[in-house]
């Protein structure tokens, strides 16, 4: 069973939350709520998300200073923002949310087919490096294996290195049709970058796989793919 990715909701007013599921609902993503900043932050603590929606005007702690401090936080620092508002005090303001860390600044009302288009972009993102993870877990096991197996052992670990090239060419087709799919519509630089980056990274999960192949006499280790 496909594991489904964590979008999180912050927004101090329940009907804004309420708009804002509705409109993602047909995602069939989970969707998590937090009235507050620092309802997010100890959300934040125990989940993965792939992409964050937060209010820019809420009580105590206002959007700008909740994306800082997850900006701050190493695990949590790599997660897109999406940033709402109501209001719009022009260029300035709307640069403070992209210095905040969002990768989207979205004035309200907006219209929910764009917000739920954009959603889904990081969702589909975020699944694609959760395979990647996958992959380099199943390869690092590979690794710490190799040069130990005799031949019944051999011939079951040849067609693991076949499972695993096959299974990683399916991530990279995907990634390479999400990558065009991107630039063809002109999607948020944001996303295209995202994307690039998980093709380099695919790039080098591949090298390495690659490495281990009968013949190659390398035996390296497979970098971190965070």
């Amino acid at each position: 069973m496909v594991q489904k990715a964590k979008i999180l909701l912050v927004d101090d007013r329940p009907e804004n939350l309420l708009a804002l599921e509705a409109i993602l609902s047909a995602l069939d993503q989970t969707l998590v709520r937090a009235s507050s900043g620092e309802e997010a932050l100890k959300a934040l603590l125990t989940d993965d998300f792939a992409v964050i929606l937060l209010d820019v005007q809420m009580p105590g702690m206002d959007g700008f200073e909740t994306a800082a401090h997850i900006k701050r936080r190493e695990r949590t620092r790599d997660i897109p923002i999406i940033f709402l508002t109501a209001i719009n005090h022009g260029p300035h303001h709307t640069f403070r949310g992209y210095a905040a860390g969002a990768v989207d600044y979205i004035s309200k009302p907006f219209d929910p087919w764009v917000l739920r288009a954009k959603v889904s972009v990081f969702v589909e993102l975020y699944m694609k490096n959760c395979q990647l993870r996958e992959q380099a877990s199943l390869l690092r096991l590979q690794l710490e294996g190799n040069g130990k197996d005799e031949d019944g052992e051999a011939k079951e670990s040849a067609g693991l290195l076949a499972e695993l090239s096959a299974r990683l060419a399916a991530v990279e087709e995907q990634a390479e049709a999400l990558t065009k799919q991107l630039n063809d519509e002109s999607t948020d630089a944001a996303a295209v970058a995202t994307a690039a980056h998980l093709e380099r990274k695919l790039t080098g999960l591949r090298r390495a796989l690659d490495a281990l192949e009968p013949g190659t006499g390398s035996t390296s280790s497979v970098p971190s793919q965070n």
